[in-house]
Parts: C-alpha cells; structure tokens; sequence
C-alpha cells in the first residue's frame, strides 16, 4: 500500500489503489478478506467528503448534513442488474442543497481512469423538464449566455445529459433552440485525471467547479420556482 497523506482534503493513493483491487477482485470472499483496508478508506473518504461539504457551505445552503452522509453505498443493487458484480468499484456522493428555492445537486465521483466532479439534474420529473423547456422556447437568450461563458467552457465544455433525438412533443422542431429542447438531463461535468485528484489541491479545485455551477443553477431554480408571472412560489 502506498504511504498515507495525513490531510483529511487530499486523496491518498491507497484510497485509489484499494478501488484498482477491487474491480480486479470483485466478488464478497476478497471484499470480506480486505474489509479491514476498505473501512480505513472509507474513513479517509468520509473526511474528504466533510472538506467538499465545509467548502461548499462557504457559499450555499446544503442539506445533506455531513460528509458521512453524502457518501453513496459501495454495494450494488444487482436484483434487477445483469451485472452481478456485488461492489462499486469507485467513491461517490452527493450534497442537496437547502430549500425548495435551491435547486440542483453537486455529486463527486472518484474511480481511477475515471473521476469527475459533476452536478446538475439527472432525472427532473415530468412537471419540472416542462416548465425548463417552456421558457427555453420562450427565451433561450438567458441559458445560452450562461452555456456560452468563459468560465462555464473552461470549466464544463458544454452541457452534458440524455436527449431526445428530435423536439419533444408539443415543441417545434424548427425552434432555434431545438437542441436545448431536446435535453432530458441537464448535467454539469468535469473530469480529472488519477495525478489531478492525487494532488494537494484537488478539494480546493473540486470546490472552484461547484462554484461555477452557481449561474446556471441559479436559472433553473428561478425558472423551477416562479409562477408564470415571474413571482416566487
């Protein structure tokens, strides 16, 4: 195992390595064999969570109540999965931000080759994905300008998420913002490589990401939150 970093805001590489050994040997005899190494990352995990969740309140109302909280169960759900492997073979988590007024989730996902810091609106029920879409169709000025910012492409690229192939129903297909129409997610995403979020300023950058999320999270909670007439409710 490599040598251990002290500081509850920076991942140490056995944090990465354990989760290397365990996609290798996924199955509940090595699990079990290794559980003593698995609780003292996840220990690690939990007071990296923590720095995400004392960073974050710096500058937002967040729910979830600690990093312990946040963190996703490494076992799988495999009822209804043709994938049988029983573990996760990543760190992952989410932070809710406070009150119906706030909408949108910061995640954190750690998996070597494949770690992100993401947020946004995975699955937004019927009512809500019609309401962004009614004042995408009635002004997309507002969304664009902050899709097209310079933080927001240095940082993200573009938005990311499921879409339709065409308009939804109900929508022009010739609508100058059919391709905003036509997203069902709307998701935030930044990727990082193994040595970024090896490095001593991987929260403080996971941080700065959340923060650029703000604008655009600021437009869906408006729209997700005013009646037609543009009033809070």
């Amino acid at each position: 195992m490599a040598s251990k970093n002290t500081s509850p805001a920076q991942i140490r590489p056995s944090s990465l390595e354990f989760l290397g050994n365990l996609a290798a040997n996924n199955d509940r005899n090595w699990f079990n064999a290794h559980k003593p190494v698995y609780q003292e990352e996840l220990q690690h995990i939990e007071a990296f969570a923590d720095v995400l969740l004392e960073q974050l309140s710096r500058h937002d109302l967040i729910e979830t109540p600690s990093g312990k909280k946040s963190l996703h169960r490494i076992y799988r759900d495999v009822r209804f999965s043709g994938d049988k492997r029983p573990y996760k073979s990543n760190w992952s988590g989410g932070f809710k931000r406070a009150t119906k007024f706030r909408r949108g989730g910061y995640y954190f996902h750690i998996e070597p080759g494949n770690s992100m810091i993401a947020g946004g609106f995975w699955g937004p029920v019927p009512e809500d994905l019609k309401r962004v879409r009614e004042d995408i169709a009635f002004d997309p000025a507002p969304l664009r300008k902050i899709l097209q910012a310079g933080t927001f492409i240095s940082t993200f690229g573009k938005l990311e998420g499921e879409q339709l192939k065409t308009a939804p129903k109900g929508f022009d297909t010739a609508h100058e913002a059919v391709d905003l129409l036509r997203y069902k997610q709307f998701l935030l995403i930044r990727r990082f490589t193994d040595a970024e979020v090896l490095a001593p300023d991987f929260a403080a950058v996971a941080d700065q990401t959340f923060q650029a999320m703000r604008p655009f999270f600021d437009y869906m909670s408006e729209v997700l939150t005013s009646d037609p007439n543009g009033q809070a409710g």
